[in-house]
């Protein structure tokens, strides 16, 4: 889960890594209310998006005045930033900067390990730094069993070239980053800029964490982060029924038991499909216990996406058997009655296959169609929904 930069700095705050005061506010009279609360003076309004480019898109603008920060509030709530429609923004404190820094720690998957970088050349350009001067970035590997203790915050300082001045306060502001990533179970947490401003304190200016989903049973407030007005509606319902869902942008919806089977569905129906311009719908994995109850829930939430024309379901019996799965998708089709209104192409192999076939051919429901080979029924599904 990615956050807004100002539920970065609130967990920031919270674990004593110094930032300015902020205010996050949704209309211009709300806006001159909070420029006034910090103090009436320079404040900064920034859009909050979960994408980058903000500054060049005009999502950033300085304010002199409560009544010159509802202006600049106005202009920028509502705007389109790269598809993303601003519905709130950041009302924070003004610093004046004398240098800027950049420092992150990301989990770097393909050496499973973590990676922390920084450079004394933060701002707006760090992507094109890395790219055309890639020596000014310091990559430091961190080894997850001790994480960025004092002796690697130094190693990071030394790699990228901090002045031995600043050593003090920018390995206080690296430990307690870590703090951050480490605690909140994150995978990404970033500071660009890292601000030292002119009389002379280290300020973490702007923030962006990413948290690891995986981890969210450890963390119930996490909860108060997910941004709702945002979550696609079939994925929140898909959740609060315990499925493993993910919306896609086709017309084929797809139920299969294990990741793998499904994310193989996925292929096989996208090429299967593309002479037709059809597309996989969704990711939904029903895991290995497809119960009439969680076939049911399944078909509910991929019949509930207006996109979708055909379902195709995808079983390889194993542990859960084949003569189970098709009882599950009689009884769920019994479950959903009426609302059960799209062709649903069915291909079950595996464990106690024939008895499964048997039970689906006994039925003779009018919606489904079996078909024995996984490129086959794929074949049938995207031609149902052209």
């Amino acid at each position: 889960m990615d956050l807004y930069e100002y539920q970065a700095r609130d967990l920031f705050d919270a674990h004593g890594v110094p930032v300015l005061r902020g205010i996050v506010v949704t209309t211009p009279e709300e806006a001159r209310d909070a420029a006034t609360r910090l103090g009436g003076g320079l404040t900064v309004i920034k859009a909050q998006v979960k994408t980058g480019g903000r500054g060049k898109a005009g999502g950033v603008k300085l304010a002199h005045s409560p009544e010159e920060a509802a202006e600049k509030a106005a202009q920028i709530l509502g705007m389109d930033i790269k598809g993303h429609i601003v519905h709130k923004v950041l009302v924070a404190e003004g610093a004046d900067i004398a240098e800027e820094y950049y420092f992150s720690i990301l989990l770097d998957r393909a050496e499973r390990r973590y990676l922390a970088m920084a450079s004394v050349e933060g701002g707006v350009e760090i992507e094109q730094l890395a790219v055309e001067r890639p020596d000014a970035l310091a990559k430091v590997p961190v080894d997850p069993q001790v994480g960025v203790d004092e002796a690697k915050a130094d190693e990071i300082i030394a790699a990228a070239g901090f002045r031995e001045e600043l050593r003090g306060q920018v390995r206080t502001a690296m430990l307690r980053l870590w703090d951050v990533y480490r605690d909140e179970d994150a995978t990404l947490v970033e500071v660009n800029p890292l601000v030292l401003t002119e009389d002379g304190r280290i300020i973490a200016l702007d923030g962006k964490v990413t948290l690891d989903d995986n981890a969210a049973f450890r963390h119930p407030a996490h909860e108060a982060l997910v941004d709702q007005a945002a979550t696609d509606p079939l994925e929140a319902k898909a959740k609060a029924l315990g499925l493993n869902y993910v919306k896609l942008d086709g017309e084929v919806g797809i139920i299969g038991n294990g990741a793998g089977l499904v994310m193989s569905t996925l292929d096989v129906v996208a090429l299967a499909g593309e002479p037709l311009g059809v597309k996989p719908a969704n990711f939904l994995d029903i895991g290995g216990g497809a119960s009439a109850e969680v076939m049911a829930n399944g078909l509910d939430v991929i019949l509930g996406d207006s996109q979708v024309k055909s379902v195709l379901v995808n079983v390889f019996g194993g542990i859960t058997a084949c003569d189970e799965v098709a009882n599950g998708i009689v009884k769920a089709l019994e479950i959903l009655g009426d609302a059960a209104t799209k062709p649903l192409v069915v291909r079950l192999d595996g464990n106690n296959v024939e008895e499964g076939r048997a039970i689906l051919a006994a039925a003779g429901h009018p919606l489904v169609t079996m078909v024995g080979t996984m490129d086959g029924a794929a074949a049938k599904a995207a031609e149902l929904a052209k």
